[in-house]
């Protein structure tokens, strides 16, 4: 294909495509945070996969293990058998991961992508309670399978099932009312009250930080608390970190500065490190008790991902990694709230932490209007939210302050232009 020619898509892939039309360019090649069409325009990926690139593209050591690995006639599909890929995956993520957090957790690969680890990790809980229903939350987004999509609380999503989805109750997310209104205070009293309806749940399923949400990140205590609750009810804790872990908060699990302690732990995107497909269901040991073959899936053993990600997580040997995404969050955090001062125009709120961070706007269509600006001066920016309403920053975490700063500036660049263009007004 010579030309950034959008054509033999719409002639021959089906109408359920949506990135490419937010982003309409033929793209050929990638690096660092950077992406380039066919006819060579230059791109500064602020989007990252929708968070399973925090490492970048191509990162070029794990580019050399995979090419090495392959040229080596490596096994590349092996369902759930043992390969020495898998063993060292297994061993480097104990041993960088979990034993310096002082977690213990049985790893299970589901099959290769985030509602796969989700669907699992509800199918598990409901096994090891007996219980049917699961407790979630306004705005989480879990996945498209008909489970995943059962917890997921976009209206739109759910009508894409066209069947009821059943045995789950949503609960509000913290702050979904206001900050003052104490959200588990309510939910609490469901549990409490035989007369509320609410069954006592197998599980509660959330994210810390809720990406297509609208990245709403629920405050520490909020998430204390619900841990307090599951434990008291013995209800099991489904953390999804599928969007939010692997370093996209500046910690490598999302929660762990509230200090809590997930009977599971559902991971995908990222964890492949190269944007290769990988889920994992970190699973409490006391819980596994899964049948073998109980679930199962033909690609819940690819190889390519286990030798990509088993490099990543050399990033994660010492705190310096960490630090970095930090000092870098700041920089993130001091430029949006920066962007509301200057411009009260778009009425707009900081919202998330670390490198999951966004504005939201209250004048209608905005976000996606300075989305769709910053692309077409080469930036690649996604939205979020229920109706679209906030822009968000998901740089690579790998991506130098001269990135950032190009990326900051045609964002700006993109708002001072609409706030003239529709002479928007500050109230």
């Amino acid at each position: 294909m010579e030309t950034n020619n959008l054509s033999i898509f719409n002639e021959l892939e089906s109408e359920v495509r949506s990135y490419c039309r937010s982003f309409p360019a033929v793209f050929n090649k990638a690096k660092g945070y950077k992406l380039w069409d066919v006819e060579g325009n230059e791109y500064i990926d602020f989007f990252s996969g929708a968070g399973a690139l925090n490492y970048g593209h191509n990162d070029p050591k794990m580019k050399a293990k995979l090419v090495d690995y392959i040229l080596n006639d490596g096994i590349a599909h092996s369902l759930d058998k043992a390969t020495e890929a898998k063993a060292e995956f297994l061993e480097k993520f104990n041993n960088v991961i979990l034993k310096p957090r002082n977690m213990e957790y049985k790893v299970m690969f589901p099959g290769p992508t985030g509602t796969n680890t989700v669907e699992s990790a509800l199918k598990l809980a409901r096994k090891v309670t007996g219980r049917t229903d699961v407790i979630s939350f306004t705005n989480g987004f879990h996945g498209m399978t008909i489970g995943s999509l059962s917890v997921t609380g976009n209206s739109f999503k759910r009508k894409g099932a066209g069947i009821p989805l059943q045995h789950v109750v949503t609960m509000p997310y913290d702050s979904f009312v206001n900050d003052e209104l104490d959200t588990l205070e309510y939910l609490e009293r469901f549990l409490e009250d035989n007369g509320s309806g609410v069954e006592i749940p197998a599980a509660m399923i959330l994210e810390t930080v809720q990406g297509e949400g609208g990245i709403n990140a629920a405050r520490f205590e909020w998430l204390q608390k619900v841990e307090s609750i599951c434990r008291r009810w013995g209800i099991l804790l489904i953390i999804d970190d599928v969007q939010a872990g692997v370093g996209r908060t500046g910690t490598f699990f999302s929660f762990e500065e509230a200090g809590i302690k997930p009977d599971i732990v559902c991971l995908s995107k990222s964890i492949g490190g190269y944007g290769l497909p990988l889920a994992l269901t970190l699973i409490n040991p006391k819980y596994d008790i899964w049948e073998p073959g109980e679930h199962n899936g033909t690609f819940r053993g690819n190889n390519l991902a286990f030798v990509t990600a088993t490099e990543a997580l050399t990033y994660w040997e010492n705190d310096a990694f960490e630090k970095s995404i930090q000092k870098k969050s700041k920089k993130i955090s001091e430029f949006l709230v920066g962007l509301t001062v200057k411009y009260p125009q778009i009425k707009g709120e900081v919202r998330g932490r670390g490198f999951m961070q966004g504005i939201v706007t209250e004048v209608d269509g905005l976000a996606s209007d300075i989305a769709k600006a910053a692309f077409e001066r080469g930036l690649i920016m996604e939205t979020a939210g229920p109706n679209d309403e906030v822009f968000k920053l998901f740089p690579a975490l790998t991506i130098d302050d001269e990135g950032l700063e190009k990326g900051f500036a045609i964002i700006e660049e993109s708002i001072q232009s609409l706030v003239n263009e529709k002479e928007l007004v500050s109230s």
